[in-house]
């Protein structure tokens, strides 16, 4: 009888093909969620080239909000029912086809479409990039990696504007797509031939019903919001906008809502949820996401009120307005790399704390501007906001997701998604209403159209920072993943 020695299968090395992977999803993200705010700057140009108002041409960057927040939920079932090669070039085919569309359109119509089909593939990619990473990346080092996630999140839509302001400064309108179009072709093509499956599906039902419930959810929230953004912004245009459509919106979201949560609760006891909301017995991930939420505000409601300021009441141009937000996003994007590698070695509370109180800080130092505030003022106070935005993205995406089990990355990765584009338009909609109604209130007793929209800008700030408050309270639950595991208690031995 002869012994058989057993057999040692060769261990295989899937760093490099997994960092590949990792660095076209982060390519990718940032192409797509860049256009997410690229036509904000736009409008004025649009309403004259194709003859349609301020609220049709709002509709563009709407419309995109508004996919992304009914795309988004649905990510968590297609990541764990489809592999990541074919969702990645579903995605990237989606955005480069409402790319490609956009720049032919012959009017406002397909024009809009195409906006609804670009949203379609950035909605996908987002929650991919940060499935991917949790799945692929290993605790010790996930810092450092989210902090890349980091400047695809906060940066790409900061830039938008900036990239729209230069790029209309000397053509038109239909290059913001035209220059977007080979890029994205080009991560198509190295997509198809590079990126490699690298999870794990398996088959999950969807239920319909959430489908639906989540698109009425989501879809009447963020519309109401937008409406609210809108009516307060063109009131000054006397352009009227339905405040019961604004209300019938929001109602609708609200109640949709209600019933979409209730229904997965019932779903997720046998593991069907399409948004599994067990994701928040994670006090971390429930911390983490409360923060966000807030940063989203200040994030989303800065990028529309400050330009405003800007050229209404310090008399800047768009471009020169644009440019201003340039310096504050580049260096939340230089910073979020070392920002990563420094809660990979010191966790998440020295950097949390410290970044909810600047940004705190920074939006009561925009509650003392006025007409002769220095330009430079503002400007160290935008890159200040930065700064402190910077220290909170990478920490809070690192440990929040950290904090769920595996089986749950996908769910906790579309909610974090989709709180960012529902906090984006309640914080527009929040800032540009208040700014909008205290200037209103204050032209009408007879003070000067630039003294209002300062006292306007104040106003909006004002309650900015009053919510930021929550956050900084917030940010001392916020732990990492790996010391909440070493402080638990370990069971009796029986």
């Amino acid at each position: 009888m002869t012994n058989t020695a057993p057999v040692e299968l060769p261990i295989v090395d899937h760093s490099r093909r997994n960092q590949r992977v990792i660095w076209l999803l982060l390519a990718a993200a940032f192409v797509v969620i860049l256009n997410e705010t690229i036509m904000s700057v736009a409008i004025p140009r649009l309403m004259t080239d194709l003859s349609i108002d301020a609220r049709a041409a709002q509709w563009l960057t709407t419309a995109f909000m508004l996919t992304m927040a009914v795309v988004i939920p649905i990510t968590g079932f297609l990541l764990q029912r489809y592999n990541t090669r074919p969702i990645f070039i579903a995605a990237m085919t989606l955005f480069s086809a409402g790319t490609l569309l956009a720049a032919v359109s012959p009017g406002f119509e397909v024009l809009l479409v195409a906006r609804v089909v670009q949203a379609s593939g950035t909605a996908i990619m987002m929650p991919l990039l940060m499935t991917t990473i949790m799945s692929l990346v290993p605790p010790a080092t996930r810092g450092k990696t989210m902090g890349n996630v980091s400047i695809v999140m906060s940066v790409a839509p900061a830039l938008g504007p900036t990239i729209s302001g230069l790029i209309l400064s000397t053509l038109t309108w239909r290059w913001l797509f035209w220059l977007v179009l080979p890029i994205a072709l080009v991560m198509l093509v190295i997509g198809i031939r590079r990126v490699e499956n690298v999870s794990e599906p398996r088959p999950v039902p969807i239920d319909v019903v959430s489908v639906i419930l989540s698109a009425f959810a989501f879809g009447g929230l963020v519309y109401g919001l937008s409406l609210v953004g809108a009516s307060a912004q063109q009131k000054g245009d006397a352009i009227a906008v339905s405040e019961t459509q604004m209300w019938v919106s929001l109602a609708v979201g609200a109640l949709a809502l209600t019933i979409f949560i209730w229904r997965q609760l019932l779903l997720q006891r046998q593991d069907r949820a399409l948004l599994d909301l067990r994701t928040f017995r994670a006090p971390i991930f429930t911390a983490s996401v409360s923060i966000l939420t807030v940063s989203m505000v200040a994030l989303f409601g800065t990028i529309v009120v400050f330009p405003l300021y800007l050229q209404r009441v310090l008399g800047l141009t768009e471009l020169e307005s644009g440019l201003m937000i340039m310096p504050g996003a580049l260096l939340m994007g230089l910073l979020a790399p070392f920002i990563g590698r420094l809660y990979d070695r010191i966790g998440p509370k020295p950097l949390v704390i410290p970044g909810t109180m600047i940004v705190s800080g920074v939006l009561w130092g925009f509650t003392t501007v006025g007409t002769t505030t220095s330009v430079w003022f503002v400007l160290a106070l935008q890159i200040t906001l930065n700064l402190g935005l910077g220290m909170l993205f990478t920490p809070l995406f690192t440990a929040g997701l950290g904090a769920v089990r595996p089986s749950l990355y996908s769910h906790a990765s579309a909610v974090v998604g989709t709180i960012q584009q529902v906090a984006g338009a309640a914080g527009i909609a929040l800032l540009v209403t208040v700014m909008s109604t205290q200037a209103a209130a204050l032209e009408a007793t007879g003070v000067s159209v630039v003294e209002a929209e300062a006292a306007g800008t104040r106003a909006a700030f004002l309650v900015g920072a009053i919510i930021s408050l929550a956050g900084v309270a917030l940010s001392f639950f916020i732990k990492k993943p790996a010391d909440v595991i070493a402080e638990a208690p370990v069971p009796a031995a029986h």
